[in-house]
């Protein structure tokens, strides 16, 4: 339950067991984080508030589930009951938002493993399976569900799709990034998708949509994060045609998707879930902590600076008011990408076995998406707003959630990581029952390194399910060599 070889420069927050410590740890490292040292239960909980959208959907509280894959789908893209294991958890967390569940391709080739989910017709019952099997388990754990409310994630994952092979990239580029070409071995003359490629993969959004809402499905997220292609639209800055330069083409993709959407399939919910801001790419240095690839001007990202490593909120603020012109009320924020800058994404005190530790306290990540996230809600109240970033905070997350509901910088606390070890920690808190500290994420990074080794995903460390599993054994001893 090591992080391998690879030791922390900072505290563990498992050592910060007194609000007193942990207040002196965040002025030390000049961290801007504010909590409440007194937990609210029961109804007058912040985490308790209940909230109707414009389409009339319920939301019967203030946690949401983030999209986790497993990596664990069939060649053809069915769920197994791996799968089926991971949604039935989400259905017994508590939380009344399910932010999509986890991110499905729309099509083969845009699969970003070969286990990845895929919505079509052929494997469309699997789905109205799935969604009954949320409902099912959530019924039986709380005794309703007319306040629960669940997503599908869609996404292709342009420059990161591997559908065929999970040592084999098969990339789909937008523009040939100077960096990013040259981290993953593409040429600068490696083919770029074509306008007529991007409006058939459109067409695809809109039918997985109809798919969705079919089985049973309230809302569907046209994903907009972490490299992925809706997120390399966005800084298309260089890119010649209809889906590329000024910023009116570059949100084609999501104008387009979304108003085939409406025509297709009337009543569905529409989210987003946005790299409101991303930095250059960070490799690792010589000591194993991430540094920035370049060190010149950097001008590919959406949301930042040209420094490439501060954030610039013209553009995003330019996207939100976007969002209200469409009418989407559903934001989920978040940052950077898995694949080239994580402590940005995903704080962790234990990099992934292809990351880099940490090049600052993980918790000045978890600080910078809360204050960024409150910063659109404040600028843009009509939306409901789920945050992410909390999983590092593990015995401090209550308070500093409660803290962000009460003070309205986000309308719910996205969990991700923390619900693979621990699916009932809404339930918990919403109860007002003690942490089990047993079952805590503590940012091992397992749940990333065996699928980036080609096995399933899942919290090896403290799940005993998947301590039970041949992968746990081998995922010790990579992590040992």
């Amino acid at each position: 339950m090591s992080g391998g070889k690879n030791k922390p420069q900072y505290p563990r927050v498992a050592q910060l067991k007194t609000a007193e410590q942990f207040r002196e740890h965040l002025g030390k490292e000049g961290i801007e984080l504010e909590f409440d040292e007194i937990l609210t239960s029961g109804e007058k909980s912040p985490f308790a508030k209940a909230h109707q959208l414009r389409s009339g959907n319920q939301i019967g509280n203030a946690f949401c589930i983030l999209p986790m894959e497993g990596w664990d789908g069939t060649e053809d893209g069915r769920p197994t009951d791996l799968t089926r294991r991971r949604w039935r958890n989400f259905g017994i967390s508590g939380a009344k938002l399910l932010w999509g569940c986890e991110a499905v391709a729309v099509r083969h080739e845009g699969r970003a493993n070969p286990n990845q989910l895929l919505m079509n017709e052929e494997n469309f019952q699997d789905f109205v399976e799935l969604f009954q099997l949320v409902q099912d388990a959530h019924q039986e754990a709380f005794g309703r569900t007319d306040d629960l409310v669940i997503g599908l994630q869609l996404t292709h994952s342009g420059r990161f799709c591997k559908p065929n092979d999970k040592k084999k990239m098969e990339p789909r580029i937008l523009y040939p990034h100077p960096i990013l070409n040259k981290k993953f071995g593409l040429p600068d003359d490696y083919p770029l998708m074509t306008d007529s490629e991007i409006d058939r993969i459109i067409e695809d959004y809109v039918k997985a949509a109809f798919l969705a809402q079919k089985a049973g499905f309230q809302f569907v997220d046209v994903k907009h994060c972490h490299g992925y292609l809706g997120h390399e639209f966005l800084s298309a800055y260089d890119r010649e045609g209809k889906y590329g330069g000024s910023f009116e083409n570059r949100t084609r993709f999501l104008r387009e998707i979304v108003a085939g959407i409406r025509a297709e399939a009337p009543g569905l919910e529409i989210g987003v879930r946005l790299s409101v801001f991303d930095w250059m790419p960070f490799q690792k240095g010589p000591d194993e902590t991430g540094v920035p690839s370049v060190e010149t001007e950097y001008n590919l990202a959406f949301g930042g600076d040209s420094t490439g490593k501060k954030e610039d909120l013209k553009e995003p603020f330019e996207f939100l008011r976007l969002l209200e012109e469409l009418k989407i009320e559903l934001l989920c924020t978040t940052a950077g990408s898995p694949y080239y800058n994580p402590h940005i994404q995903r704080p962790a005190l234990f990099p992934p076995s292809d990351g880099y530790l940490p090049p600052e306290d993980p918790m000045h990540g978890v600080a910078r998406q809360i204050r960024v996230t409150g910063e659109l809600k404040k600028a843009f109240p009509g939306f409901y707003v789920v945050g992410s970033a909390y999983s590092y905070l593990q015995e401090w997350l209550p308070n500093v959630g409660q803290h962000v509901l009460q003070t309205g910088q986000a309308d719910s606390i996205g969990l991700g990581r923390l619900v693979l070890s621990y699916p009932d920690f809404p339930s918990d808190i919403l109860s007002g029952i003690p942490m089990k500290r047993g079952k805590i994420c503590r940012t091992f990074s397992d749940c990333t390194t065996a699928p980036r080794n080609g096995m399933v995903s899942g919290c090896y460390p403290l799940d005993p399910f998947y301590k039970t599993m041949e992968e746990y054994s081998l995922l010790k001893q990579l992590k040992d060599s």
